[in-house]
């Protein structure tokens, strides 16, 4: 991996546009109710800007994974498998129905490390969502990319843990059919949500994985609902796969400096993805 060549792709920037229409903000809410923050009639429910202007590819111009082949704004990294890693976020004004919504981002770093597992390469984003208003969001966006999965490897299966308490728990059902209509309202090909063979036989996972995303839009959600509508500023992180099939839990706790803490758990108790809002 030329780490110094990929680099030259920092400060490369895109911007595109989309429209928040009455459908997507219906199909939106019928997709993640009852577990979303109270919003005001006309207001867009919190974290659907991550189902604008998604990249839309033809489908020769896809790599095996179903993601759009890197080398057009994201760098050409020779590594196969994409994730979620985490990032930061702030919302500053609500998005609105009838809005039309511009995202303007920048590669803002690239950085290479050994991990326990192998290479990791991970790409940070910043991203401006702004409308006829103004500033609405801003967003630091980190992706990780891993090695193939070996051949015959079985997934790691780390023993139960002990479930943290919270002030507010949701529990959500991490069914196909949540990943299927999740993957639809933000134009995701990536197999690993809906290709169980592809997931199980190439990437190694053991099950269909639930997307980053969904659960820190149900992480900021559940802030929003213990902090009765706060600004949000989050930092957070994926720490393991979440694999679909069983409900999980999203959790809650103010801390004693103010801030909100929340995470989301598997069955077996484990924390898949956490963040604290200040």
């Amino acid at each position: 991996m030329n780490i110094d060549q990929l680099k030259s792709w920092i400060g490369k920037t895109e911007e595109a546009s989309d429209l928040v229409t009455p459908r997507l903000v219906a199909s939106y809410a019928a997709t993640f109710a009852p577990h979303l923050a109270p919003y005001r009639q006309g207001e867009a429910p919190l974290a659907l800007h991550w189902c604008l202007a998604p990249p839309i590819a033809p489908m020769a111009a896809l790599g095996e994974d179903g993601h759009p082949a890197k080398g057009g704004f994201l760098p050409p990294i020779p590594l196969p498998r994409r994730m979620w890693a985490g990032g930061t976020i702030e919302t500053i004004a609500p998005l609105q129905t009838g809005d039309d919504v511009t995202r303007r981002s920048r590669i803002a770093d690239i950085a290479y490390k050994e991990g326990r597992s192998g290479p990791l390469c991970f790409v940070a984003v910043d991203h401006e969502l702004v409308t006829p208003r103004g500033l609405a969001l801003r967003e630091r966006h980190n992706i990780v990319y891993r090695e193939a999965a070996q051949s015959g490897a079985e997934p790691a299966s780390p023993a139960p843990a002990e479930p943290r308490p919270a002030e507010l728990t949701w529990t959500v059902e991490a069914s196909p059919v949540l990943l299927f209509r999740y993957s639809a309202l933000t134009f995701n090909g990536h197999r690993i949500h809906y290709d169980e063979p592809y997931v199980t036989g190439v990437e190694g996972y053991a099950g269909l994985v639930v997307h980053g995303p969904i659960q820190a839009t149900l992480i900021m959600n559940i802030i929003a609902t213990l902090s009765g509508g706060e600004p949000i500023r989050l930092d957070y992180r994926g720490l393991a796969p979440l694999i679909a099939g069983e409900p999980f839990v999203v959790k809650a706790k103010r801390l004693a400096d103010g801030a909100i803490a929340a995470w989301t758990e598997g069955a077996d108790g484990r924390v898949r993805m956490e963040g604290v809002s200040r």
